[in-house]
């Protein structure tokens, strides 16, 4: 009994051992967690409450509303247009297939288009989404609404998207929008918030993107609470995004589409100018493209077609169409000799098909010549010989100088993508570019606007718009952002003498209105509507000796390509100017015949406010115009 008490007693002392040890252990590690708990609750407490609030608050950038673009006189040309679609979200627990299905038995989804959705929304993650559907009617949209019940995942949207209400008209002046790339990135300040927003658009081209950072507003927040699968509950709180600013353009829509109808048989541009103040009230060039169909994407047939057609569509031939400007440069060649004294006015050259320098040859356009010409009779029958007496007594490099103060070689200061310097040849630039020397023969050619020279039809409307006003005229589309007018510095008198462009002026109206003049069947009778102008001919190929000698081959009989290019500038009315035009249409031939009868109907429309009447034309021009104006009245009731 003794042995086992004294067993019990031993076997007591170590169990009481153990629970102390055990016991010691527990309460330590309880300290410690209550230790850890309480320096979490006070000193971490703020993070973790930050970690909660951000699993139940959801923050969301809201997009502004793109400014709308309206013309001078209030017509709204690029708007924001209610668009129903259709979006699915991202959830584990949605059968795809099966309400991809359900989905195209209410509105068209072909088999490769379900295949593409349910590869892409298996790539992203949880409750992000997709647009299946866009730009549906509002039957479809209804149908969808009313079947949501077996449709989960489909979240029926009504948005706006970008639309452009004339079409093809403006174009090329408008341009378009298009979801933002990685390219766009690049010239474009990141730090904007507003380039966050999942397929967000900006301007492209045109007008939309010279002028995107008005057009596109300011993003605005919204707080949402959600849940643990990230559905919305509510909203929490926002603050709404501001409206893109609007802008109203100096363009007449409506002159517009008159020149843009007159224009329709051919690929061609036409500009015209408000002299009052400078502001671009035309500018077309044809053929045109649909800017509707970029907003969303192009399709690729629709893009191939727009690439591979010989016209370049896509370009705007009024500030990018590079063309020697012909004979409508003649003009600047003249100004240059008289600001210069190196010719008087009644100074004769004679003219006898051809001017010979070197034993080389350079023929007038007139193969039998213009025999004895002073400055108005060079200008008025654009005798060729007479400019290149004049070119070679100027020199290129008093040319290009005077050119330069009448907006030639120079880039204008407008809001728009693509455009063209042109090229003011001299002789430092062909010997940077060419590595030659400059001859006299290139100066020559650049006296009657070929060689080397080119030029763009804005930059021909600009020259034009500085004879006949004697300003420095510089051309503006900007009439008014967010309901504020647009203000431009006054213009500046030119740096040419009075008497040097009256003489311009008055060999320009015999241009139209004498009998020998290149543009007289062009000519209007309503005496306060007389425009005065010139016409160019721009020669895009060599004519050799050989075929001078056997007859030179007329335009309609050369291939399309081959044909010359046929301009007209000029400005209306010759008494108190209001307005200058530019016309170049490619390949046209003559610029007497094709081109100055467009810019007169185009002057007579600016000078009216509505169609020309026949009663402005010559009676052997009447049944003419009366077919063509009839034709274009139906058109723009359809339009």
């Amino acid at each position: 009994m003794e042995i086992n008490y004294l067993k019990k007693n031993i076997l007591d002392k170590k169990f009481g051992r153990r629970s102390f040890l055990i016991g010691s252990s527990q309460l330590i590690l309880v300290g410690f967690l209550i230790r850890q708990i309480r320096q979490i609750q006070l000193n971490e407490s703020e993070k973790y409450r930050l970690l909660a609030e951000e699993n139940r608050i959801d923050i969301e950038i809201l997009p502004p509303l793109r400014g709308v673009i309206f013309d001078k006189k209030g017509t709204i040309l690029a708007k924001n247009k209610e668009n129903y679609r259709i979006k699915i979200l991202r959830d584990k627990n949605i059968n795809l297939p099966n309400v991809m299905e359900n989905l195209s038995k209410l509105i068209n989804i072909s088999e490769e288009r379900k295949i593409e959705i349910i590869k892409k929304l298996e790539k992203k993650r949880s409750n992000s989404s997709i647009i299946i559907a866009e730009n549906l009617s509002w039957i479809e949209f209804k149908q969808v609404l009313v079947n949501l019940p077996s449709l989960p995942g489909i979240v029926p949207e009504v948005d706006l998207k970008r639309f452009y209400t004339k079409k093809e008209l403006l174009a090329h002046l408008l341009g378009y929008v298009g979801v933002i790339s990685r390219k766009d990135l690049k010239r474009i300040s990141t730090d904007d918030p507003i380039l966050q927003i999942q397929d967000f658009k900006i301007g492209k081209v045109g007008i939309e993107k010279g002028l995107d950072k008005y057009l596109r507003g300011q993003v605005g927040l919204g707080k949402f609470e959600v849940n643990a699968s990230g559905k919305i509950i509510r909203k929490l709180a926002e603050e709404p995004s501001s409206s893109g600013k609007d802008i109203h353009l100096t363009i007449d829509s409506n002159l517009q589409k008159f020149s843009m109808l007159r224009i329709k048989e051919y690929s061609a541009s036409a500009v015209v100018i408000d002299l009052s103040n400078g502001g671009i009230i035309c500018m077309v060039s044809n053929p045109s493209y649909d800017p509707n169909k970029f907003v969303e994407g192009i399709s690729q047939e629709d893009w191939d077609i727009l690439l591979q057609s010989k016209n370049q569509p896509l370009a705007n031939k009024a500030i990018s169409g590079n063309y020697p400007p012909g004979s409508t440069f003649k003009m600047i060649v003249a100004i240059a000799a008289l600001e210069d004294n190196l010719i008087n006015p009644e100074d004769l050259f004679e003219c006898n098909g051809f001017y010979e320098l070197e034993q080389r040859k350079f023929h007038c356009w007139k193969y039998s010549g213009h025999a004895s010409t002073d400055l108005l009779k060079g200008i008025e029958e654009s005798c060729d010989v007479y400019f290149y007496n004049l070119a070679e007594r100027i020199g290129i490099e008093r040319i290009a100088k005077t050119a330069r103060k009448f907006g030639i070689g120079i880039t204008p200061n407008l809001p728009l993508s693509g455009i063209s310097k042109g090229l003011l040849p001299s002789k430092s630039w062909k010997k940077n570019t060419k590595n030659q020397s400059w001859f006299t023969g290139d100066t020559l050619n650049s006296g009657i606007g070929q060689g080397y020279l080119l030029s763009t039809p804005i930059q021909i409307a600009i020259m034009t718009a500085r004879i006949a006003t004697g300003l420095e005229i510089k051309p503006s589309l900007l009439k008014a952002i967010d309901g504020k007018p647009v203000k431009y510095d006054k213009h500046k008198l030119l740096d040419i003498k009075k008497s040097t462009l009256d003489i311009i002026r008055q060999a320009m109206f015999g241009v139209v209105n004498n009998k020998t003049g290149t543009a007289f069947n062009s000519r209007l009778i309503n005496e306060t509507k007389i425009f005065a102008g010139k016409t160019g001919t721009s020669q895009i190929r060599q004519i050799s000796e050989q075929e001078r000698k056997k007859g030179i081959i007329k335009n309609q009989d050369l291939p399309r390509n081959q044909r010359d290019h046929a301009l007209f500038t000029g400005y209306a009315p010759f008494t108190n100017p209001k307005f200058s035009v530019s016309i170049v249409v490619e390949h046209g031939g003559s610029g007497g015949k094709v081109a100055a009868p467009i810019a007169r109907d185009i002057l007579l429309y600016a000078l009216n406010g509505a169609l020309p009447s026949l009663q402005e034309y010559p009676a052997e021009e009447r049944n003419k115009m009366n077919s063509i104006i009839n034709n274009i009245k139906r058109e723009m009731i359809s339009i």
